[in-house]
């Protein structure tokens, strides 16, 4: 090699020397590897818990008056929104308050209905186990009317208090001076028809049970153009000769409900078996032996525990 090129390798190893020394290259790999600490989100205001609830949950009440004969309220709401439907939720929300402000247009001829129809059936036979018999509804066969049932107590008093219907946006009331005379005869109207509020005491069986005409509002169960209030108030005309198209609809809710396969009436009659029970007098059991719950949920869908019934039961074990 050259002298020149000689000096110039002893300075490159001189150089590397002193850097080896001075420890240049170990900071340089360390600070080439080093990555700064991920910056934090600040959260903006749009995403703090929404102020907003629905306008179902919003507008719904939870009423006193009890009907529909549940045990478990299954209205329960489990609902998530996508944040870019809030804007059509809040448009929505509107619309059904500024709706919700006048009755629908055809609200008079509605009441009108209700009150228009005329007895085009004959009154239902009875038999020997206390069973009633419809002429064109062989599969309606409740063993209640209607005045037994209110003069021993359901509903908790208060089916025929002032309702007001979100659906029709009107109250009704006063429609209990419909019912016969002779189904109100040493009745007590004020505790067992208009109540204000629900009283279990009133009920046959002294406890509560079922869901209220607003809760079968939201439902869909009721058909306003027929019966505002419900299953009982249908029974009470359909019991004294109307006849109308929702007819089919009420009895296969009775006979899903009491029927012969109704949930509630094997319900009932398993706890009988439970218990031991076979015998019943026509005036119901002791409520310490079998449900007071379930007796009173029948009873308010026009049925009870007759011996046949129970019969039959300890017959299929």
């Amino acid at each position: 090699m050259t002298d020149y090129e000689t000096r110039r390798l002893e300075n490159i190893k001189r150089n590397q020397a002193l850097i080896n020394e001075l420890g240049i290259n170990k900071v340089k790999q360390e600070t080439s590897t080093k990555r700064p600490p991920p910056k934090k989100r600040k959260l903006s205001p749009s995403t703090s818990r929404p102020t907003r609830v629905s306008a179902r949950i919003a507008t719904t009440e939870r009423p006193i008056y009890n009907d529909e004969p549940s045990i478990s309220n299954k209205a329960s709401s489990r609902s998530s929104r996508k944040n870019g439907a809030k804007k059509e939720q809040s448009v929505v929300a509107d619309a059904v308050e500024t709706e919700a402000q006048s009755p629908p247009a055809d609200l008079e001829d509605i009441r009108k209905g209700w009150t228009a129809w005329e007895s085009v059936a004959p009154p239902p036979t009875r038999d020997e186990d206390g069973t009633f018999h419809f002429d064109e509804h062989p599969t309606f066969l409740p063993n209640k009317s209607p005045a037994e049932m209110l003069a021993e107590g359901a509903f908790g008093g208060s089916y025929y208090r002032p309702l007001y219907s979100k659906s029709l946006r009107t109250t009704v009331e006063d429609d209990w001076k419909e019912l016969p005379g002779e189904w109100l005869k040493d009745l007590n109207v004020e505790r067992y028809l208009t109540s204000s509020s629900y009283d279990p005491e009133v009920n046959k069986f002294k406890v509560r049970c079922g869901q209220s005409i607003e809760e079968w509002e939201v439902a869909g169960w009721i058909a306003h153009a027929y019966d505002v209030r419900g299953w009982f108030q249908w029974y009470t005309r359909f019991w004294q000769g109307r006849r109308c198209d929702d007819d089919d609809r009420q009895i296969g809710r009775w006979e899903r409900c009491v029927g012969e396969r109704g949930r509630w009436r094997r319900m009932l009659l398993k706890k009988y078996l439970q218990a031991g029970v076979k015998t019943v007098a026509d005036e119901g059991v002791d409520e310490e032996e079998v449900s007071p719950v379930m007796h009173q949920t029948c009873h308010q869908w026009a049925w009870e525990v007759r011996q046949p019934s129970l019969d039959e039961a300890w017959a299929g074990q």
